[in-house]
């Protein structure tokens, strides 16, 4: 067997057995999750409260909770990602370019937790006595500091998306003497736009995926939050929180259900990077 074919036989073996834990995963979260499609309640779980004096398990203020804190926390990571990525790629001259880089990269290895202890012992009290309601430990807390995890690697692809626009059509540009922002909103941006999207996809699964932060941050109200002040309780956290329940009872259930939508959600974004990024290639 020669090298070529060793490494071929690696590769397939390496992704067979990526999707295979895959399916395996999405098997044992079906096969728990059984009993509540074959009562029926799985669906119900989905649009009710969860009350467990009252025997309701829903998990809708979960799902709410988790939504409403992606949501921000994407809409405040989005600008600063993007204008960093601008200042890396376009504007800024190639020392400064080459630091800002390596601090974004730097900053993609800290630990969560780090990022958890600096919100509740700083960003908690400060939006606490900053906005007098509540006590601190909210959706906006949980989504500012979660919103500052997604961004390096938001800007990372960004700044990858930016750079890899083909050297002619910048020198055209160049040519015409175009500025730095002219060439970028007439020339990089309209040509990096899938990836935009694809970035901006990736870092909402990573969003939802998170459980430390939402966990320390968030307060985790078994509630529907009604605005960013209130607390709330995302599905990881739940899961989390939830896992030392009874095995046989329907609050231990209630993770797997939850587990299943969080299978879903990512399953949905990884198909649209897919069809973002097909979208793309078709269009250069």
């Amino acid at each position: 067997m020669n090298k070529t074919t060793f490494a071929e036989t690696g590769f397939l073996g390496a992704a067979l057995l990526s999707a295979s834990l895959t399916a395996l995963i999405l098997i044992f979260m079906l096969l728990f999750s059984f009993p509540l499609f074959r009562g029926g309640s799985f669906f119900t779980l989905l649009r009710t409260p969860w009350n467990p004096d009252h025997g309701l398990f829903g998990i809708y203020p979960m799902l709410a909770g988790t939504l409403s804190i992606v949501f921000l926390s994407l809409c405040l990571a989005f600008p600063l990602s993007l204008g960093t990525s601008v200042l890396i790629s376009v504007i800024a001259p190639p020392g400064l370019a080459k630091f800002c880089k390596k601090t974004v990269q730097m900053l993609t290895g800290i630990p969560t937790v780090i990022y958890g202890f600096v919100g509740v012992f700083l960003l908690v009290p400060f939006i606490r006595e900053t906005f007098e309601t509540g006590s601190g430990m909210s959706i906006l807390s949980a989504s500012l500091m979660l919103s500052i995890v997604i961004s390096p690697t938001m800007i990372l692809f960004f700044t990858d998306t930016f750079e890899s626009i083909p050297a002619s059509y910048s020198a055209a540009a160049d040519a015409m003497g175009a500025s730095s922002v002219q060439k970028f909103i007439y020339v990089i941006l309209p040509y990096s736009r899938h990836g935009i999207f694809a970035g901006l996809t990736l870092s909402a699964g990573r969003a939802m995926g998170d459980t430390l932060l939402a966990l320390m941050l968030a307060g985790n109200a078994v509630a529907v939050p009604g605005s960013i002040f209130d607390s709330a309780r995302t599905l990881t956290a739940h899961i989390a929180l939830v896992i030392a329940a009874d095995f046989d009872s329907i609050e231990f259930k209630t993770i797997f259900a939850a587990g299943l939508v969080l299978y879903a959600f990512t399953t949905a974004l990884i198909l649209l990077v897919r069809i973002i990024g097909g979208a793309g290639m078709k269009n250069r």
